[in-house]
């Protein structure tokens, strides 16, 4: 049995090795993730950068793919899905990491903003909207009603919440959680979230609104957004990694899709990879460790350090992402 994964998912290589001796895994950087590479393959462990469609999988064995983040629309699942391939993703595994990521944003937001004060002292009646009420915005709601801002909630699939339009027409912040979906991806309702935050959104909305996309890039209309004059704060963006300059420079911080880059976040994506390999095959079920110490920069100010490397450096998206030391 062979797997091939990405090289960046941590603990899964060296505890196949020692754990399961009946199978070899090669661990590849993605941009060595190929149809070639993936021929003999039974099952394929990647992250975001690896396109998984027929151009990848056509010709190859492979019995399932995992890819260890939270969305997967990088994957071809109508393709998977008609050749017989299981695929799975791994929700919630980092709601955590982007739910403290969300806090520093709003803790910046205020410290640069005219009040100059952390969240934890804002004293008004700031109303936040959370769009996407899944792992993540779920815990970012709970974590804003805790500083006590006034959260309004929207996800219509799970119908939840006020409109969409009550989110822009009231929210002095707005924070997108949802998955990138178009035309009828969901099952069960057609709600494309591609381009939802666009112009006739930001034009409903009150003219300081704050806009975060945490989320996925393509849930906002970057242009619109520019457009707009509205201050945003942005993790994922369009054509990454490829950036636009002029919406990196105008965002009030930036950083370049490591709002879910935990150790803890890793460590979860990787147990729930490893259990659906073995719930997948029949091997023996393996248990990561849970004692991790997380390495990264987690002090005041961070996130503002990241973004102003980006700044200096966007030529180096790739790189700094991939350095980022996880916190």
């Amino acid at each position: 049995m062979l797997i091939i994964s990405d090289i960046h998912i941590p603990y899964l290589a060296e505890v196949v090795r020692s754990e399961w001796p009946e199978v070899h895994i090669f661990p590849m950087k993605p941009e060595e993730i190929d149809s070639s590479a993936v021929r003999d393959a039974d099952v394929l462990v990647v992250r975001t950068r690896t396109k998984v469609n027929r151009e990848l999988l056509e010709g190859s064995r492979v019995k399932l793919v995992c890819t260890a983040t939270i969305g997967y629309d990088h994957i071809d699942t109508a393709y998977c899905e008609q050749n017989g391939i299981r695929w799975m993703s791994c929700p919630g595994c980092n709601a955590q990491a982007v739910c403290d990521y969300i806090e520093e944003a709003l803790n910046e937001f205020f410290r640069l903003s005219p009040l100059n004060c952390q969240l934890s002292t804002v004293n008004s009646q700031l109303s936040i909207g959370v769009v996407g009420v899944g792992h993540v915005g779920s815990l970012v709601a709970k974590m804003a009603e805790r500083h006590g801002l006034k959260v309004l909630l929207n996800d219509p699939p799970k119908k939840i919440g006020v409109s969409i339009d009550e989110i822009a027409q009231n929210c002095d912040i707005i924070t997108f959680h949802t998955p990138l979906t178009f035309n009828c991806q969901l099952s069960t309702v057609n709600y494309p979230t591609y381009h939802l935050c666009d112009e006739q959104f930001l034009a409903k909305t009150k003219p300081n609104a704050l806009i975060i996309n945490a989320a996925r890039g393509g849930i906002v209309d970057e242009q619109a957004l520019l457009r707009s004059g509205r201050p945003f704060i942005i993790d994922t963006c369009e054509n990454e990694p490829n950036l636009d300059k002029h919406v990196l420079q105008r965002a009030m911080l930036a950083s370049m899709h490591i709002a879910g880059y935990s150790l803890q976040g890793k460590r979860n994506a990787s147990q729930m990879c490893l259990n659906a390999i073995s719930e997948t095959f029949g091997l023996k079920r393996i248990e990561l460790s849970k004692d991790i110490r997380p390495a990264g920069d987690s002090a005041k100010g961070w996130l503002k350090r990241v973004s102003d490397a980006l700044k200096a450096h966007p030529e180096q998206f790739e790189q700094l992402r991939k350095d980022y030391p996880l916190r």
